[in-house]
């Protein structure tokens, strides 16, 4: 028996042992976030901003290839050839061309000649005529079966619109792309400000609704007492219980806000849905001295990260223009190359070189009008954009004003609710102890708890709305922590 006690206590141990190894490794995984890291953490994960990253990247290298259009071009080539079949051309028959003139030339000089009889004697007309051989054109080839040839060519633009042009187009279109992703950093940090927030604001209304719950179960406690002593009546006691009941499902409701606030946060990081995580923050009022609607507009007008980048497209579509338009002027290019050749019937090749150098100057006379229609659509695409530009510029002064108007309306909100507070906490503890005297009713203090929860509810959002409005509101005017542009061009860069 005491060998069994002394297994069963050693299981036990162990048990107890792994049971407080498992709960510390879920306490282990709990990742805490503050509101820096909880920015850096999306920018690092965040696709919004990596692909705008990438654009940059490939903005960057579009840069190094406008001006690799300006640099000299080398190439080099080689072939080698076998004719299966050589090619034959019409051409006069030579060895009959070459009989008619040497008889000619006998005959004119009057030369003497062995002729078929053996008799030597100057050649008569009519033995010219007799000798002389149809003239008739034949197939002849004059290609040698196996040829070679090796070239190294070399070409420098020395005059091309379209590359100078292109030159400047490649580097607006870098600053576009460092203003669009400027743009997304901005947007990535306001979204997690709100998310952050969120979950503080939701982890205080599950503290307050955890503290109404509390002071009704103690209410309880004290009817149940009073019924006890036999001061209070038992449908008092069955009151205070249906109060508690009806109050657990409200707790669950907050409780369930901060889990999927949570969730939302975790999806926003991209951390992974297994990984606990818990935010370090708190919902706290401090007066911050904001600028007039005046002075924020014209500060949004010259930082706002998407005036920005459209103001940076107005660029390169100007660009566009003029590098569609370069279409009309000539293209000059210096020219050299070097050739090594070799021709034979039997791998016994007959060599030789040529060189050359020069200038080509080319110049579209008439093409269709194309290159008009491209400068007019081009033109078109600029203009759309100074439109969008110009509706982007109203659109951003409304939404200054509208959060301005809003943060007064904050400011004004949580004055009344800090009074809304005080005489609600005065009225719950007149409530409680005038229940106590037998001069208030159970109704009177759910009334009190409802009303306190509710001021206390009301001044936690309208602090978390100022917090969020003002970041909206840096947000608009183009306020960003530089740091965070050069952590996620680190980061990229470095993977």
């Amino acid at each position: 028996m005491s060998n069994i006690k002394s297994v069963s206590l050693k299981l036990l141990a162990a048990l107890a042992l792994l049971m407080i190894l498992f709960q510390t490794d879920s306490i282990s995984q709990v990742r805490k976030l503050t509101l820096d890291e909880a920015i850096k953490t999306a920018l690092e994960n965040n696709s919004d901003t990596r692909i705008a990253v990438m654009e940059v990247n490939k903005a960057r290298a579009a840069v190094r290839e406008a001006y690799g259009y300006a640099l000299p071009s080398v190439g080099v080539s080689a072939n080698f050839s076998h004719f299966l079949e050589k090619p034959m051309m019409a051409f006069p028959d030579f060895g009959a061309l070459l009989v008619n003139s040497a008889n000619q030339y006998l005959y004119d000089n009057k030369f003497t000649f062995q002729k078929t009889d053996g008799s030597i004697a100057p050649m008569t007309f009519e033995e010219y005529e007799k000798n002389k051989v149809p003239m008739e054109t034949v197939l002849q080839s004059f290609a040698l079966s196996n040829n070679y040839e090796a070239k190294v060519e070399v070409q420098q633009i020395l005059f091309n619109s379209a590359v100078f042009t292109g030159i400047g187009a490649s580097a607006k279109y870098l600053q576009t792309s460092e203003e669009m992703l400027h743009s997304k950093v901005s947007k990535t940090v306001l979204q997690v400000k709100k998310a952050f927030y969120g979950i503080v604001l939701a982890k205080e209304a599950v503290s307050i609704a955890k503290l109404s719950l509390e002071n009704f179960e103690n209410h309880l406690s004290n009817v149940r007492a009073l019924y006890n002593g036999g001061l209070a009546a038992e449908y008092n006691v069955l009151q205070a219980e249906v109060q508690v009941e009806n109050f657990k499902p409200v707790v669950l409701d907050t409780e369930n806000g901060l889990k999927n606030a949570t969730e939302g946060l975790k999806m926003l990081l991209k951390i992974d849905k297994d990984t606990e995580i818990d935010v370090d923050g708190n919902l706290i009022y401090q007066e911050i001295s904001v600028a007039n609607a005046n002075e924020l507009i014209a500060e949004a007008n010259k930082k706002n990260k998407d005036i920005k980048t459209l103001e940076s497209k107005i660029e390169v579509d100007e660009a566009f223009v003029d590098l569609d338009r370069s279409d009309w002027w000539p293209s000059v290019a210096a020219f050299g190359n070097y050739s090594i050749n070799g021709s034979s019937d039997d791998f016994n090749f007959m060599n030789y070189r040529q060189s050359m150098v020069g200038v080509a100057i080319t110049m579209n006379l008439f093409n269709g009008n194309r290159t008009t229609n491209k400068v007019q659509q081009s033109s078109i695409e600029r203009m759309k954009t100074e439109e969008q530009l110009s509706q982007l510029k109203n659109l951003i002064t409304l939404q200054i004003k509208t959060k301005l108007n809003e943060l007064d309306r904050v400011r004004q909100n949580l004055i009344a609710a800090d009074r809304n507070i005080e005489l609600a906490e005065k009225t719950a503890k007149i409530a409680n102890v005038g229940f106590s005297n037998g001069t208030r009713t159970q109704l009177e203090i759910l009334t009190a708890e409802t009303q306190l929860r509710q001021a206390k509810t009301n001044r936690m959002q309208s602090v978390y709305a100022y917090i969020v409005t003002l970041s909206e509101i840096d947000e608009l005017v183009g306020n960003i922590n530089p740091e965070y542009i050069k952590m996620v061009l680190k980061n990229e860069n470095n993977k």
